[in-house]
């Protein structure tokens, strides 16, 4: 009878475990798609909870307009909202807050 109770009560914990913390197992990769007409040289994506930007994600490699790229957004931390920044030729930069990579997987610059 013990023996039963404690699968039970495992069960449970594993259920319950499963549901309080969706965004660990979530995809949190996004195409990031530059429409702008302008070359993106720089791309910072940083979870909500960051006070500061990351790296730049695509390092020595430019965005042309009409192209995408894959990134891979995971950081460990189970955040699914980051703040984008994107960084064009001309100087312009452009920030989105509180996009859910967990949710989208196309993100477009237009």
């Amino acid at each position: 009878m013990l023996h039963k109770r404690l699968v039970t009560a495992l069960a449970f914990a594993a259920v319950v475990g499963s549901i309080a913390s969706p965004g660990w197992a979530l995809n949190r990769h996004v195409t990031v798609v530059n429409n702008t007409g302008f070359t993106m040289v720089k791309f910072y994506g940083s979870n909500t909870g960051s006070e500061n930007w990351e790296e730049d994600i695509l390092g020595e490699d430019v965005l042309p307009s009409g192209a995408s790229v894959d990134i891979n957004f995971d950081d460990d931390s189970g955040y699914c909202k980051f703040d984008f920044k994107a960084v064009f030729e001309d100087g312009d930069e452009l920030v989105r807050q509180n996009v859910n990579v967990c949710e989208v997987s196309t993100f477009t610059y237009n």
